[in-house]
């Protein structure tokens, strides 16, 4: 399973050799292991790295098992340095050579589809789901006392409350209201150990509403959307419709961020637009959140000894060496950022945020 700490350690990573990247769709539906290795090669067939290409041909043949929707692979053989990672969602192909793993699809993956719990409750108890990168990682199930329900009344004899629910004593409005809490109190617990990001509810309208009445307002902020399901769905059948809720709120997130992003840089308020302007704030180490349109690249330059990005080197320190052209300059800066403790945000292509440059962060400062 592909962690924020495997990005991270990836994004240390970084070599006085070269260092091969590829990303290859496996999703079965496109074709069979054949069909994604005769792919791969080729990809793999103009790089003049042998070991590396080596490397990666025999991972595919006899490890990778062709199973998922992509996989992401890094090699630098002169370092004895070798990652393959299978992925359960479909991945762009994409091949890069430099002194460090490219891993910006990999931060734009766990930006979509990482960190998500699930808890599919009723009045008794809960059913809890952790999702990560689009894989059943672990689930866990809490019953708390069963309700009791009464033929008698047409009301909640609860005191204080107007009309009520047909067939529901004082004692089983207790109960249940003892079961939300406790399903409350683990829920948070099983959030918490699996350091969730996103928060989706499932049930009835009126037990995810008693569920979010309980839930504390540091989780309710990560709540991200709501949907009917029975308590005998399989998790299968959760995982489809919490990634279908999930890809939806994701997008209007997503707009909300584009909005302010822009907003926030024409007040000159903590925030940039533009590669130029984006990648001197990334230089200055002032990078809170990273925001690029997925698949944007751009050439431009690193300088050799500080590390200093550009789109526009003096004619001075080009002529003098001082600068390298690279292919992908938004590849470093993602890098950049990671290093510095930023966060990197990838989105959709919007029409806002093309107008906008393609890229754009928050800044700390």
């Amino acid at each position: 399973m592909f962690t924020e700490h495997d990005l991270r350690e990836l994004v240390e990573f970084v070599a006085p050799a070269p260092v091969l990247s590829l990303y290859l769709n496996t999703d079965p539906s496109e074709g069979n292991a054949d069909f994604h290795r005769l792919r791969a090669r080729s990809m793999l067939k103009d790089i003049n790295l042998p070991q590396d290409v080596e490397a990666i041909h025999r991972y595919l043949d006899f490890e990778y098992p062709f199973t998922g929707g992509g996989v992401a692979i890094f090699s630098c053989a002169q370092e004895g340095f070798f990652r393959g990672i299978p992925l359960a969602v479909p991945v762009r192909n994409a091949i890069h050579v430099g002194d460090r793993p490219s891993v910006k699809i990999l931060a734009g993956l766990l930006d979509s589809y990482g960190g998500y719990g699930v808890v599919l409750v009723d009045k008794q108890g809960a059913r809890l789901f952790y999702f990560h990168m689009g894989t059943l990682v672990e689930q866990e199930g809490i019953m708390g006392e069963a309700i009791k329900q009464v033929k008698r009344g047409g009301a909640s004899s609860f005191p204080g409350r107007r009309g009520g629910v047909a067939g529901r004593t004082r004692a089983v409005e207790e109960q249940i209201e003892r079961n939300m809490k406790d399903t409350v109190e683990y829920a948070t617990r099983f959030f918490e150990h699996h350091k969730v990001r996103r928060i989706l509810i499932a049930g009835t309208d009126e037990n995810v509403q008693q569920f979010r009445s309980h839930l504390p307002k540091s989780w309710l902020s990560l709540v991200v959307g709501t949907f009917p399901m029975s308590m005998t769905a399989s998790h299968a059948e959760v995982l489809q419709r919490a990634m279908q809720v999930g890809n939806e709120a994701e997008k209007h997130r997503e707009e909300r961020l584009i909005e302010d992003l822009i907003t926030f840089a024409a007040k000159g308020a903590s925030a940039v637009v533009g590669l130029e302007d984006t990648l001197q704030a990334v230089n200055q180490g002032r990078v809170q959140t990273l925001v690029i349109s997925e698949g944007f690249r751009k050439v431009g330059y690193r300088e050799r000894e500080t590390d200093f990005l550009t789109t526009q080197p003096s004619e001075e320190g080009i002529n003098e060496g001082r600068y390298i052209k690279v292919y992908d300059v938004v590849e470093l800066a993602v890098n950049h950022t990671l290093r510095s403790g930023g966060d990197v945000d990838v989105v959709m292509q919007a029409e806002k945020m093309e107008k906008a440059g393609n890229i754009g962060a928050f800044l700390r400062f």
